[in-house]
């Protein structure tokens, strides 16, 4: 008898659904995340993110007040989180995009608002045009329930995260 005869129906028909939903997160982060000029709400909308396979975290202090507990220096963060472990599939999007015109500023070392964590895949400082510096970040958490994988891009505040110049 053939193995796949051996495996239930209902987890085959499942496979197919949960690539989708992690190239469908990946897939926005990549065509959403990076355009400035984005409300919360903008963003949920863009994004479609009532009802999607994955939770969104949004905020731009430049164009509305950000939440109370938001960490320290960031202006604006995008962040997807979906479930799986991804990280592979969400770097190489990751990598592409950022090569695409306009390209996503120029690697620096990372600004000490970031740090990489312990299942950390990639996190890189990039600095932008009119000195400004964002960090983009992929990985995984995992809890004793599941493992997720998140993508995000942080802007600092103008000036901050910029390499110190040297004598």
């Amino acid at each position: 008898m053939h193995a796949l005869l051996h495996i239930p129906l209902i987890a085959v028909l499942a496979a197919p659904a949960l690539a989708g939903d992690a190239q469908s997160a990946i897939t926005t982060f990549n065509a959403w995340c990076f355009k400035a000029g984005q409300t919360q709400s903008d963003a949920r909308s863009n994004m479609q993110a009532e009802g999607a396979p994955f939770a969104l975290t949004f905020w731009d202090d430049s164009l509305a007040p950000r939440p109370a507990d938001a960490p320290k220096g960031i202006e604006r963060r995008c962040e997807l989180v979906f479930d799986g472990d991804h990280t592979a599939a969400a770097l190489d999007a990751l990598h592409v995009q950022m090569a695409k015109p306009p390209v996503f500023g120029t690697p620096i070392p990372l600004p000490d608002t970031h740090r990489a964590t312990a299942d950390t895949t990639f996190i890189q400082g990039r600095e932008l045009l009119r000195g400004r510096v964002a960090v983009v970040h992929i990985g995984t958490r995992t809890d004793a329930a599941s493992t997720q994988t998140f993508m995000a891009v942080d802007r600092l505040y103008p000036g901050l995260g910029l390499p110190q110049e040297r004598p």
